[in-house]
């Protein structure tokens, strides 16, 4: 029977920790691709400055002040939390190998977690709210006519869909500016903490010690412009509908915001991954029973991610 001594519990809380960074490494999150990560140093953040595009004008006279709509679209950051009891018997004992694999889950499962909060928010998309208070795959996103915000609006639609579809839905994004279509909010990082003072209350009265990972953090919403929701058959055809839809938005004032010409994100679940990996992928493919030259091949980056259904 090993004595549970400071030296002996340094080197478990060493071991699960490396156990804890090892399952780190094995994981292969998404969210940076579609996601920009904002540091936050509050309890939320506002994003003010949603909807507005900087443009250029020819200097005459006095600089012009913008004066956009006024947005508030904030993101309160939460807490989340992984903990691990250990048993101390088991310490006792000298039986941590079970433990082990359970340190490696842990930490696996920290770094993909910013997929878990992240990615839920596209299949969310058509019922929750932006910066502008429409849907965030809407059909009427509105977009003043004057640069200064005192002109009519006109509506932009970022969804497609087919009142006849019943498959999943899937997702084009713009990701190659400097703001992705969605947002990462980041206060605190994932932290690996020990509770494991031989005289803490927990393990005199339940004899367990504990490991644990906090963070603080959450997801939300950028510009609606960057993406666009899809409830129709996956085929060219539709993929080129939406590049002509990323080509028609314009900013405030009615510039063209130079959407959907670069290489494009699609964000598919499963069900529709091999399709979309053959229309990126293969040199022809089949168009309503033709088989013809593949325009679109490797017009897209593909996405599969684990956590896309809410």
């Amino acid at each position: 029977m090993a004595i549970i001594t400071s030296p002996v519990l340094n080197a478990i809380r060493t071991g699960f920790r490396k156990n804890f960074q090892d399952g780190q490494t094995r994981g292969e999150p998404m969210f940076s691709a579609v996601a920009t990560v904002v540091p936050s140093s509050t309890k939320s953040n506002t994003y003010g400055w949603l909807g507005q595009w900087p443009g250029f004008r020819e200097w005459i006279g006095e600089r012009q002040m913008k004066s956009l709509k006024e947005h508030s679209y904030t993101i309160t950051n939460r807490d989340f939390e992984s903990t691990v009891e250990v048993d101390r018997n088991d310490i006792e004992d000298d039986n941590l190998g079970v433990y082990a694999p359970m340190m490696e889950e842990m930490g696996y499962a920290a770094s993909v977690f910013p997929d878990e909060l992240v990615f839920p928010l596209l299949g969310a998309g058509f019922t929750s709210t932006c910066y502008d208070g429409q849907y965030f795959f809407d059909t009427d996103h509105p977009v003043n006519a004057e640069v200064d915000g005192s002109g009519a609006d006109t509506s932009f639609s970022n969804a497609i869909i087919d009142a006849g579809y019943t498959g999943d839905a899937w997702y084009l994004l713009d990701t190659s500016r400097s703001l992705k279509p969605l947002i990462f909010q980041d206060r605190k990082g994932m932290q690996f903490q020990a509770m494991d003072n031989p005289n803490d209350e927990q393990v005199f009265m339940n004899k367990k010690f504990r490991y644990g990972v906090d963070c603080r953090c959450d997801s939300g919403y950028g510009f609606w412009q960057m993406a666009i929701g899809v409830k129709k058959e996956l085929t060219p055809a539709t993929l080129w509908e939406a590049i002509k839809m990323f080509r028609s938005f314009k900013a405030d004032g009615g510039r063209p915001l130079g959407l959907g010409k670069n290489k494009l994100t699609l964000v598919v679940p499963s069900s529709l991954h091999e399709l979309a990996t053959k229309i990126n992928e293969r040199e022809q493919i089949d168009d309503g029973g033709v088989t013809v030259s593949n325009e679109l091949k490797g017009k897209f980056t593909v996405l599969n991610p684990d956590y896309l259904q809410a």
